[in-house]
């Protein structure tokens, strides 16, 4: 049976496309990628070659020793049909000559480029995460394997330059206070890691795969970090993931995140049902 639809919740219903929720990618399994524009591509060394992202890719506390919101840097941007999230790891190739450029300055400075989400329907998003190469190998033709990890959440505010590639002047983006003081995130965060833990189960038993019980996904994650890792796991579905990391409200995140689980489960309960009575089918 194919992957369980993703049903977004009712705050996200401008998306038109209906995505997919990879219950695999809820654990430290790989992902795939197979619209990787020619200027970036995966590894392929290994067959398959994928996306990996896990909750053990998220740091404990989020954002420490981040720039300041106000601040305002010059940043390469890479347009991506993806979207990286705070802390998830983005397994690269590069061949593309201006990027290969790009790369080199990278390594004689910070080693920090903006991931932007970018589609031929809408265009270029102005609101993505700085990827930071944490390990990279550069290949005897100048191409460059590398390894990134998400780091702070950007807006663009001004285009600088688009030769050889894109530069833009950036600003910081962090979660504001919710507007209601007294709301436990922590108990909201645990809400969402049960129904994610409850559409893996459903998911697993739909897919003939054994109903072990799913380990602890938070995995003492702050609230605001496992909402990125939440948001990471949506694939299949970039524009609802572009939504998640532009909300300056880790509560808003969560229940947002909280409704499209609910509606998951919600279909695979009855999925589950029918091939109950069906079991052919």
């Amino acid at each position: 049976m194919a992957l369980p639809q993703l049903l977004p919740s009712p705050s996200s219903s401008s998306f038109t496309p209906k995505p997919y929720l990879n219950p695999n990618s809820l654990n430290p399994t790989p992902r795939s990628l197979s619209s990787t524009p020619s200027l970036l591509r995966h590894h392929r060394r290994r067959k398959p070659n994928f996306l990996r992202c896990s909750a053990s890719s998220f740091s404990e506390k989020h954002h420490t020793g981040s720039p300041k919101s106000d601040d305002v840097i010059e940043l390469p941007l890479f347009p991506l049909p993806l979207v990286l999230f705070p802390g998830a790891i983005l397994p690269l190739q590069i061949f593309e000559f201006r990027y290969r450029m790009m790369m080199h300055t990278l390594l004689q400075t910070d080693l920090r480029f903006g991931v932007i989400y970018s589609d031929t329907a809408t265009g270029t998003t102005d609101v993505g995460c700085v990827g930071e190469v944490v390990k990279h190998e550069r290949l005897v033709d100048d191409r460059f394997f590398l390894i990134c990890k998400g780091q702070e959440r950007f807006r663009v505010t001004r285009l600088v330059r688009t030769k050889p590639y894109l530069v833009a002047e950036v600003a910081w983006l962090e979660d504001r206070p919710s507007g209601d003081g007294e709301e436990d995130l922590d108990a909201l965060a645990n809400e969402v890691e049960t129904y994610m833990k409850d559409v893996i189960r459903l998911s697993n038993r739909l897919n003939g795969k054994p109903e072990k019980e799913v380990q602890d996904l938070r995995r003492n994650l702050f609230p605001t970090p496992f909402s990125f890792f939440v948001g990471s796991t949506f694939e299949g579905a970039p524009r609802e993931q572009q939504a998640l990391l532009e909300l300056e409200d880790t509560s808003i995140r969560l229940k947002r995140e909280k409704e499209t689980l609910r509606n998951t489960l919600n279909y695979l309960t009855a999925a589950s049902a029918v091939k109950d009575v069906f079991p052919s089918s």
